[in-house]
């Protein structure tokens, strides 16, 4: 396409400039030829005014003389047409009895010139560009007079070896740029490819299941390449994780789903075969009924993950006023079987009162309860969980701290990804997939409120913000 554009932009300019050219040269040409025929009518006419002849040597020298420098032929005639002198400068030519075309003669005596390009009927062997001027002298009385005519030609075989030369050099040059351009371009087509290509292997490759390739050697080009390059790589590094993410989440799911699926299945085979005594049958129901509850929370949690999807593809989440303060309340009331379980004290500092802020109640109070779950799960029995809820610049900012493991600082920016579970919680956290804390993010990133999270010293507290009404 780039070799096309250029190959018409110089087609274009070179025909342009082919026609302007020509244009200009046979301008220029008849200018100077009718300038050399007024200088020689001027002469003329002052030369039979002295001497009433121009059949001398004075004369012809001039008139030869301007015919030399000036690379034309010039023609005198008598008033009716009837060549008397005839030069190119070099040689006189013997025209005698011959007259002009009267065609000419009548225009230039009629309008006062001539311009065109003829061979005035065989006088010369081909077409030449002419320019004529009457030889005008003023007489005692006054009249002014026609004595003659007067006609400087030239070969059209010049012009066109002189418009030839300008187009040889022009098509020359237009062909050694067209080279230079289509030379760079295609290194440049291929320095733009190459990466280009590269990527797409490297896209080829992910389809096939290797996420480890990148794109490198790109780094140091300051253009579009270079940011392009990095942004692939920083998908391809997304994409690496989720894969992660979605080995390990089936891990965790298979790990999940294969305990109580072997726990009901061997039970329930015992009662069947009669090697669970009879009176042991109600307790290995009992057990067959919890396991069943877990597989059932494991997929309900796997529902809110489905739900949460579903919600990020939204951009506008609801908001209205509501009590703070009482959903916090109500999930301390809802998770008070298991705090107690724990044997947990909880310390709740919270305002006076009501505490209005802007937000989706439903929304928060699920942010709430996985926060308290999350704390009443970790926490040693016997320790005390704190519930704190501040003003500050037009937020709240509610606080939910556990005593417990210190979580190392390189887990700390992971809590909030999907599936991911601490490795020293597995064994504690037997209900858990990794969805609670990815939801919490889920739901305050559309609500436009943060959270944090800071672990030191065995506390660990999470914090996120709501804006005031």
């Amino acid at each position: 396409m780039m070799v096309g554009v250029m190959v018409l932009s110089f087609t274009l300019l070179s025909t342009a400039f082919m026609l302007l050219s020509y244009r200009y040269i046979i301008s220029e040409k008849r200018d100077a030829m009718a300038r050399n025929a007024s200088y020689i009518a001027t002469f003329t006419a002052s030369y039979y005014q002295q001497y009433d002849s121009i059949q001398d040597k004075i004369y012809s020298n001039y008139v030869a003389s301007i015919a030399r420098i000036s690379d034309s032929y010039v023609i005198v005639t008598t008033p009716g047409g009837e060549i008397i002198y005839a030069t190119d400068g070099d040689h006189l030519y013997d025209y005698k009895n011959t007259c002009l075309p009267k065609a000419v003669v009548d225009q230039v005596l009629h309008d006062g010139d001539y311009t065109g390009m003829t061979n005035l009927d065989g006088i010369y062997p081909e077409r030449r560009y002419m320019a004529a001027l009457p030889v005008s002298a003023m007489t005692l009385s006054g009249r002014t007079v026609v004595e003659g005519l007067v006609l400087v030609s030239a070969d059209a075989s010049s012009l066109a070896e002189m418009w030839s030369a300008m187009a040889t050099i022009f098509f020359f040059s237009a062909v050694v740029v067209l080279i230079i351009s289509v030379i760079a371009s295609t290194i440049t087509s291929a320095h733009q490819a190459r990466p280009l290509n590269e990527m797409a292997e490297a896209a080829r490759k992910f389809g096939r299941g290797e996420f480890d390739v990148r794109v490198t050697g790109y780094e140091g080009r300051c253009d579009e390449i270079s940011t392009l390059a990095e942004s692939f790589n920083t998908m391809a590094s997304s994409l690496a994780k989720v894969e992660s993410q979605r080995s390990d989440f089936i891990a965790n799911v298979s790990h999940e789903l294969k305990t109580p699926m072997t726990t009901i299945s061997g039970f329930a085979e015992g009662i069947l075969d009669g090697t669970i005594p009879p009176e042991r049958e109600r307790e290995s129901l009992q057990i067959i009924v919890s396991e069943t509850r877990r597989l059932s929370r494991l997929v309900r949690r796997m529902l809110d993950l489905s739900r949460l999807n579903a919600l990020a593809e939204d951009t506008v989440t609801a908001q209205e006023q509501f009590d703070l303060t009482e959903v916090v309340s109500q999930v301390l009331i809802s998770l008070e079987t298991k705090i107690t379980g724990r044997k947990l004290d909880v310390d709740v500092q919270m305002p006076d009162g009501k505490l209005m802020v802007w937000g989706d109640p439903d929304s928060i109070t699920q942010v709430c309860y996985n926060l308290v779950d999350n704390a009443a799960k970790f926490a040693p029995e016997g320790s005390t969980i704190t519930v704190q809820i501040s003003k500050k610049d037009g937020k709240a900012y509610t606080t939910v701290q556990n005593l417990g493991a210190t979580i190392p600082p390189d887990e700390l920016p992971l809590l909030f990804d999907r599936f991911h579970k601490a490795d020293y919680s597995r064994s504690m956290d037997r209900e858990g997939v990794g969805l609670g804390l990815y939801i919490v993010k889920t739901i305050l990133n559309k609500l436009k409120e943060n959270i944090n999270v800071t672990s030191e010293d065995g506390v660990t507290r999470f914090t996120f913000t709501l804006t005031l009404a």
